[in-house]
């Protein structure tokens, strides 16, 4: 069957997958459309499990927050600098977010086998590997954390997606002045990396290891 190039532009509609691949994939199959884009499926999966070996060290934390109310943050990794400032890397990972806001997942593999917002017919895994297999990097959704608030969130990322920051204060007011406020705070996080919030968050042998440092270098100074 001659493959078309209004086939070939269908198809790479319908999966994202890159010009050559659904040319590809269309001769593989006969033109069949459907068995093109299982084709395109596994294909993207064998590409993937190649890539899974590779370091992903860089990538971007990207977060949303609805209403003050729900919050999600991500970290998305990828290989290489230059593809975390890809357009395409940052619109999956605006996806992965929106994810994260619906998800019910308490751990990855679960969040990882929801349905995908961006397209039913995938799941979240689904969605990771053809990103995979499009862009030619290994790529890894390392984490994710949703808030619900009763008081009001807000969110601050610094540094072009290097640090994330989500502060949730209970606080009856949600006026710009309180967000303002809060959103300083974040900064503040962002800019010193506190271990703890409270001193009820302190455990007791933390407290004895930071008296004993305060206790040496009062010694030293003294001498």
């Amino acid at each position: 069957m001659a493959i078309t190039a209004s086939m070939v532009k269908e198809l790479r509609e319908m999966t994202g997958a890159g010009m050559m691949d659904c040319k590809k994939a269309l001769n593989e199959t006969n033109g069949n459309m459907d068995e093109a884009v299982e084709f395109l499926r596994k294909n993207g999966e064998a590409k993937a499990v190649k890539k899974a070996g590779r370091i992903a060290a860089e990538g971007i934390v990207m977060a949303d927050v609805v209403d003050g109310k729900t919050a999600a943050i991500v970290e998305v990794n990828s290989e290489t600098d230059f593809v975390a400032k890809n357009d395409e890397f940052k619109d999956f990972v605006a996806n992965v977010v929106k994810q994260a806001l619906a998800t019910s997942s308490a751990d990855m593999d679960a969040f990882l086998a929801e349905t995908w917002v961006a397209d039913a017919s995938q799941t979240v895994k689904d969605a990771l590997v053809a990103k995979i297999a499009r862009i030619g990097e290994n790529l890894n959704i390392r984490r994710f954390e949703k808030l619900t608030s009763d008081g009001c969130i807000v969110s601050y990322i610094h540094g072009g997606g290097r640090i994330g920051v989500l502060v949730d204060a209970d606080t009856d007011s949600e006026n710009d002045e309180v967000k303002k406020c809060l959103r300083n705070v974040a900064m503040q996080i962002a800019a010193m990396y506190p271990k703890y919030v409270s001193r009820d968050e302190v455990s007791q042998e933390y407290r004895r290891q930071s008296r004993k440092i305060r206790t040496s270098r009062t010694t030293l100074l003294k001498r």
